[in-house]
């Protein structure tokens, strides 16, 4: 990060090429429209180009630039509001998991799907939480300086998304619920 804040491109290039992907699939998993994604990508990566110096070390390179991410996300949202879609249509689903053995690619591929699918109806905060820290392993701490709020936040957020997933997964599985308790959190 050092050589960025100097300027030097081949730095640079080496961290847009380490970065570009996770944040692809970061963003691709809030819209369905592509060339959003590829827009919050590059004004991502130009914020780090400019804001480099500004980097004082107080987290992880990585959280620091998810966390641009996300304000970007959120900024791109706003303004599109109006068209913005959160979910993808039904059929156009982007996968950007790695591929499964023959032998279990068809359950694993319903299994992504059906736990696609539950995430897919969390409230937007809930679901942002879970993927900061089951698919990019952030830590609590690490996603409360993402998403601008406090740990306890982050933490009540996980809490409230599992028991949801508990009790909506059985249910998307064509399972009767287990537990009565409600998911409403």
């Amino acid at each position: 990060m050092r050589a960025v804040a100097t300027g030097d491109r081949d730095a640079f290039e080496r961290l847009y090429l380490l970065y570009h992907g996770r944040l692809a699939r970061f963003l691709a998993r809030h819209t369905a429209q592509r060339n959003l994604v590829d827009e919050i990508v590059n004004e991502t990566l130009w914020v780090v180009w400019r804001t480099a110096g500004e980097f004082r070390g107080d987290s992880k390179v990585g959280t620091w630039i998810v966390s641009i991410a996300y304000r970007c996300l959120l900024k791109t949202m706003r303004d599109q509001l109006p068209t913005h879609r959160q979910t993808q249509p039904a059929g156009d689903e982007v996968s950007f998991e790695e591929v499964p053995s023959e032998q279990n690619e068809a359950d694993q591929r319903e299994l992504r799907d059906w736990v696609s699918h539950g995430l897919k109806l969390l409230p937007p905060e809930q679901r942002m939480t879970m993927e900061l820290v089951y698919y990019f392993g952030q830590s609590y701490e690490e996603v409360a300086t993402i998403m601008h709020c406090a740990v306890g936040t982050v933490k009540a957020r996980m809490f409230h998304a599992r028991l949801r997933l508990r009790n909506t997964l059985p249910r998307l599985g064509g399972e009767s619920a287990t537990n009565p308790r409600s998911a409403k959190g």
